[in-house]
């Protein structure tokens, strides 16, 4: 990813538990277009742990993760390849 890239759509899910945590970032996945990218706050722990694996399991492409001290930015990229889903 380039310095360039910006996310096309932020969630923050700050707060939210697992497994909410990781239905709602998929299904805000589904609703963007291929290859969109999704910055997603999550807290540290569990959530951090278990969202980018499940996601990455899903067929979601994990292109940074940063540490934000208080939280994490995971950002999250929709597959070119699946038209009918992101």
């Amino acid at each position: 990813m380039s310095q360039l890239d910006q996310p096309d759509a932020q969630l923050d899910l700050r707060g939210t538990p697992c497994p909410i945590n990781f239905v709602r970032t998929k299904l805000r996945l589904e609703q963007m277009a291929p290859g969109s990218l999704l910055e997603v706050w999550l807290d540290p722990g569990e959530p951090i742990e278990q969202v980018p694996d499940s996601l990455t399991m899903s067929g979601y492409g994990i292109e940074q993760i940063d540490d934000r001290a208080e939280f994490f930015a995971l950002w999250v990229r929709c597959p070119a390849a699946q038209p009918s889903e992101c």
